[in-house]
């Protein structure tokens, strides 16, 4: 079980500066306090936003988030 739980952290060290580089590598969004006022900014951009790289940057973002989290809980379920 040992080293399952090595894996676990390695796996937990590589998700979690995945997050840490693409949340560095973002943009800052100008209109964020737009957003308690309920205006959007719709244009086309945002609407093919998947295809640029501030979209690709959002699901990685998103995906090494989960990863880190799942990682967590199975770290705290395995003994070792």
């Amino acid at each position: 079980m040992e080293a399952i739980s090595v894996i676990v952290n390695i796996l937990m060290v590589i998700a979690s500066l995945a997050l840490i580089v693409s949340v560095l590598m973002q943009s800052s969004d100008d209109n964020g306090m737009n957003a308690l006022s309920g205006a959007t900014s719709e244009s086309f951009f945002s609407k093919n936003k998947m295809s640029t790289l501030e979209g690709k940057l959002a699901m990685v973002t998103k995906v090494s988030a989960i990863a880190f989290v799942v990682l967590a809980l199975i770290a705290l379920i395995i003994p070792g």
